[in-house]
């Protein structure tokens, strides 16, 4: 069977993966060179098993341990400490002082002067005096359970700032209690106010944060000495956002 002829204007493609020659040591020649195969690097990772952990001055131990014998309510990392505890201005018991001892002195003048009344609006049988006196002390030991909590639940509304996070302990009743932290790192902005003729007059105002994302902001009343307690935590967020030491 003949060959077909080659059509007219359509040369033949060489063939590249044959030889066309051979040198004198008897290696092939090609028309064109053959592509080199690729090289492969191969790069070895390898991690801890376990993360390690940053290195405690004996410096920061120390500050953790005083306080740790002094905040036993917080929850306070190895490395952490407390730089500043506020809280709030004493003006805020004021009213429930007040209140309470306003309804104890009504109830005793009541009890004391209770035969006077009875005879001045001539009450024929009123009600034995010995009764109405273990009723008006019954109520004086009420009203001041009540001041002495009000006043425990007042104080016990705390502000915490450490080297790593703001904390804040929130007490809204006797038996209602939660804790919320803040990191540094998420501080975006710090700020304080004071409002209307007494809280400047007494120094007392409130502090005011905003977290980044969230735009979640936290609030805390009754803060003596607002102005300095803020700088202080502005400073000690630009400290740990930059990386230095916060003292």
């Amino acid at each position: 069977m003949e060959p077909q002829p080659q059509s007219p204007g359509r040369p033949e493609s060489p063939n590249y993966q044959q030889p066309v020659a051979y040198d004198v040591d008897g290696r092939p020649l090609y028309v064109a060179p053959q592509p080199a195969a690729p090289i492969q690097n191969v790069v070895h990772i390898s991690r801890a098993v376990s993360p390690v952990e940053p290195e405690v001055s004996p410096e920061v131990r120390k500050k953790h341990q005083a306080s740790i014998r002094q905040y036993p309510e917080l929850n306070l990392s190895e490395h952490e400490y407390v730089i500043s505890a506020v809280r709030r201005h004493p003006i805020g018991m004021v009213i429930p002082v007040v209140f309470t001892a306003l309804v104890i002195s009504l109830v005793l003048m009541l009890v004391i002067n209770y035969p006077a009344m009875m005879s001045n609006i001539n009450v024929i049988d009123p009600p034995p005096y010995g009764i109405v006196l273990m009723i008006g002390m019954l109520l004086t030991i009420l009203f001041l359970i009540g001041g002495y909590m009000a006043v425990l639940v007042y104080v016990s509304n705390k502000f915490f700032l450490t080297n790593e996070s703001v904390v804040q302990e929130i007490q809204t009743s006797l038996f209602s209690h939660r804790q919320q932290t803040v990191s540094l790192l998420n501080i975006e902005d710090a700020s304080y106010s004071q409002r209307g003729i007494i809280q400047n007059i007494f120094n007392y105002g409130s502090i005011r944060l905003s977290t980044e994302g969230e735009e979640t902001t936290y609030r805390f009343d009754y803060v003596a000495s607002p102005r300095d307690e803020i700088a202080v935590l502005n400073n000690a967020v630009e400290a740990f956002k930059n990386g230095r030491p916060v003292n």
